[in-house]
């Protein structure tokens, strides 16, 4: 079984790593003391179990597996027991509340063994409704890169097939994910969809001029994002 250890402090890490040791048949493939190199890690190595503390600088637990995806398998470790919830929500193998013993520890590992084979866990984080709050911030993993984009600060999405494409301070992103699921995720008091393709930012509309059968909305920056009838009445009510 291979094995990346993931927690910013080296005591921890060395404690999982004294714990594995009693296990012949682990192969420790890395140690990350943080979410980026967690991230990068994970997608390069494709391990078959992932040890993962929740919080870190940066990126958290749950903004790794996100980023990383799912499949492998994750066992979280922290001092926290709020997080238990959402950890189960994401398909999580266990949670181990720091201080663990080798007894509880070794059990967590037999709930992964019994796991690893049956196929790759079909989750990925859905931040926003697990909160039950709106999503702060978008994740976009771009090579070994990633972007960290404050929600407001998004101006308007567009759908391309499978992917996103999110405009923010003047720059692009493309993000693999469905228009619908973002929409669901960000503020609706902030961000409407005004046509099936396109979600705006209210913030960012200069104004919005009426054609002879659609319309237009006109941004700050003079970007020209088309309006169905049914966006145009959504922006109304909201802006009163």
């Amino acid at each position: 079984m291979r094995v990346i250890i993931v927690d910013d402090e080296d005591l921890a890490r060395a404690l999982v790593r004294e714990f594995l040791a009693r296990h012949a048949d682990i192969e420790i493939v890395a140690e990350c003391a943080n979410g980026f190199d967690a991230v990068k890690a994970i997608t390069e190595l494709e391990p078959d179990l992932v040890f993962l503390d929740i919080q870190m600088p940066k990126l958290s637990g749950f903004d790794v597996v996100e980023l990383a995806g799912s499949k492998a398998r994750y066992i979280f470790v922290t001092a926290f027991d709020q997080y238990a919830l959402k950890a189960f929500e994401i398909h999580a193998v266990d949670y181990l509340l720091k201080p663990f013993s080798q007894q509880r520890f070794d059990r967590a590992l037999a709930h992964a063994r019994t796991g690893i084979g049956k196929g790759a866990v079909d989750a990925v984080v859905q931040e926003a409704a697990l909160r039950n709050k709106p999503l702060e911030r978008v994740l976009i993993r771009d090579g070994a890169r990633v972007h960290i984009i404050v929600s407001a600060q998004i101006d308007y999405v567009e759908a391309q097939d499978d992917y996103v494409r999110i405009s923010a301070c003047g720059k692009h992103y493309l993000k693999n994910q469905r228009l619908s699921e973002l929409e669901s995720q960000l503020d609706a008091a902030t961000f409407v969809r005004v046509h099936r393709s396109w979600m705006l930012n209210l913030g960012a509309i200069d104004r919005i001029e009426q054609g002879r059968d659609s319309h237009t909305a006109i941004l700050k920056d003079a970007t020209r994002i088309p309006v169905s009838r049914s966006g145009y009445q959504k922006v109304r009510a909201l802006l009163g």
